[in-house]
């Protein structure tokens, strides 16, 4: 049988739509792991548990992007976003991740209206933003997707995730949240409980306050809201409007069980030993 040859301009071409905003657009709260690992299968094994995105960091890890884009694929499969965390710099800097076709990225460390919009005009394209075309990597199937195509879904099917964990940027929170661009304000109570003198302390009923209230301003301008998270705490924090929530990473699984391993290990030759 003579197979039938469809002609490439025939062909259609479009971004992989975003698992997490289908989740959110539908209503629905989106689930995150974080890994620190650069392993490609780390984030196979995360993205296979049905959850809807798997984090990975540039700015306090040494991935490189060799490995983000096998990182990606991994959780591509699973139709899981990866969303990459990146170091502040210059604009390429806060786009690789995307250029790898991460879901997302995640700035850092927002300080205010002006540095967000900065950031807006380095990662979202025209009208929203600045951001300097290439259509020849991963993202948009290496020029298959047609130019026109791949600036809008690069604007609707991608989003930029907003870290808000200093106090200098609550002045000015309503109006970080209202840019057009922002697609989340995401509150990182480790770094915001260190920097008010309350390290670690980040359910603290004064650190929770402020997550309500970033929380709140993200919701009120229709913007999805996000944060970290444990089992107990999950119920809390949606109630409060967080509709992004990352539930555990990689270095705390392989910390928790390794250390219990151990301990039930030495448990068990101190029992052999009592009993000897």
């Amino acid at each position: 049988m003579v197979g039938t040859r469809i002609n490439a301009a025939a062909r259609s071409y479009s971004m992989r739509p975003s698992r997490v905003l289908r989740v959110i657009r539908a209503g629905g709260v989106a689930s995150c792991l974080k890994v620190n690992s650069s392993d490609a299968r780390i984030v196979e094994v995360m993205a296979s548990s049905g959850c809807d995105a798997v984090w990975v960091c540039t700015e306090h890890t040494p991935a490189d992007y060799a490995n983000i884009e096998n990182q990606v694929r991994a959780a591509k499969v699973f139709d899981v976003d990866l969303v990459v965390r990146c170091p502040r710099g210059s604009y390429s800097d806060h786009i690789r991740g995307l250029e790898a076709d991460a879901a997302a990225v995640m700035v850092p460390h927002v300080m205010s209206v002006h540095d967000a919009r900065n950031i807006v005009n380095m990662t979202k394209f025209p009208p929203l933003g600045k951001r300097a075309v290439d259509g020849g990597n991963a993202d948009g199937l290496y020029t298959r997707i047609p130019f026109t195509d791949y600036v809008q879904q690069a604007n609707t099917e991608r989003f930029v995730i907003f870290q808000i964990e200093d106090p200098e940027p609550l002045e000015e929170l309503d109006a970080i949240a209202a840019l057009p661009g922002v697609d989340m304000l995401f509150f990182g109570p480790g770094d915001y409980s260190t920097a008010i003198g309350m390290p670690g302390k980040i359910w603290d009923p004064k650190i929770m306050a402020v997550g309500e209230r970033i929380a709140t301003a993200a919701r009120n301008a229709g913007k999805m809201a996000g944060t970290v998270s444990v089992p107990a705490k999950i119920r809390a924090l949606v109630d409060m409007g967080y509709n992004f929530l990352n539930i555990g990473s990689d270095v705390g699984a392989l910390t928790e069980f390794s250390n219990q391993r151990v301990d039930a290990f030495m448990d068990s030759l101190a029992g052999l030993k009592a009993n000897g």
